[in-house]
């Protein structure tokens, strides 16, 4: 039997809808499908019978399945002539790590597809009725990991150049040092009564949108109780509210 392939899924943001054409064709096709939490799973449902379905995903402070493992179980069933689909929350190259299974399995000589996602850096902001950029407003936005804080020497963002742009700033996996984050910035000249916003479990029934500003978000967050998946998003255009609300 020959060797079979790999193809990332990116499945959007959470809403089964969101899930692209060509990443449902993939799952329906898929021998094998390793999945993230993030993704939407009723999406799984789609699969032929008979397919493997294995759950790899990474939930704070619960199951973890590290990365080498998840590489390494890819090239293991491509190898055994399937079609397997890594299927993952969002886009696979954006904060997906998505690329380092691309490279693991090159390097084993599997060949590699990549179906785009609907990032929810995009989405998220969108369904709550924020526009990343509008016309005479902001011209650009940035997405950036808030996995740690500004002052964490893990962290390679440009956070003085983030806090005095004139654009937009989307924060994904940045609950945790939600605070850091925002004083962080306001310390490096952000004005502290910047429009900011928080969308938490974007895309699904779940969802909820917290406003306020650089200053008063992390204390809106933290009342509120949000936990992960949350964005957080900064700058002018949180201020237009689309919705009405």
């Amino acid at each position: 039997m020959g060797v079979g392939e790999v193809v990332l899924v990116g499945g959007g943001p959470g809403d089964p809808d969101l899930l692209t054409v060509g990443g449902l064709k993939a799952l329906r096709a898929a021998d094998v499908v390793l999945y993230d939490h993030l993704a939407p799973l009723a999406c799984l449902a789609e699969t032929k019978p008979g397919a493997t379905l294995v759950d790899v995903g990474k939930i704070p402070r619960g199951h973890h399945t590290p990365q080498a493992d998840i590489n390494a179980l890819l090239v293991e069933h491509a190898r055994t002539g399937a079609l397997v689909v890594r299927f993952k929350g969002g886009d696979p190259f954006v904060l997906g790590r998505g690329s380092e299974e691309w490279q693991a399995c090159a390097e084993a000589g599997i060949p590699v597809r990549v179906i785009p996602g609907v990032s929810s850096a995009i989405a998220g902001p969108a369904l709550a009725g924020i526009p990343l950029t509008h016309r005479g407003l902001t011209q650009n936005f940035s997405v950036v990991s808030g996995h740690v804080g500004p002052d964490h020497p893990g962290s390679t963002v440009n956070w003085d150049a983030l806090a005095t742009s004139s654009g937009t700033i989307v924060i994904l996996m940045g609950v945790k040092y939600l605070t850091e984050i925002c004083t962080g910035l306001v310390a490096r000249g952000m004005a502290a009564d910047t429009p900011a916003a928080i969308v938490a479990h974007a895309a699904s029934p779940e969802q909820r949108v917290l406003r306020g500003t650089v200053g008063t978000l992390p204390d809106l967050a933290a009342s509120a109780g949000v936990e992960p998946p949350a964005l957080t998003v900064i700058g002018a255009v949180v201020g237009l509210d689309l919705t009405g609300a």
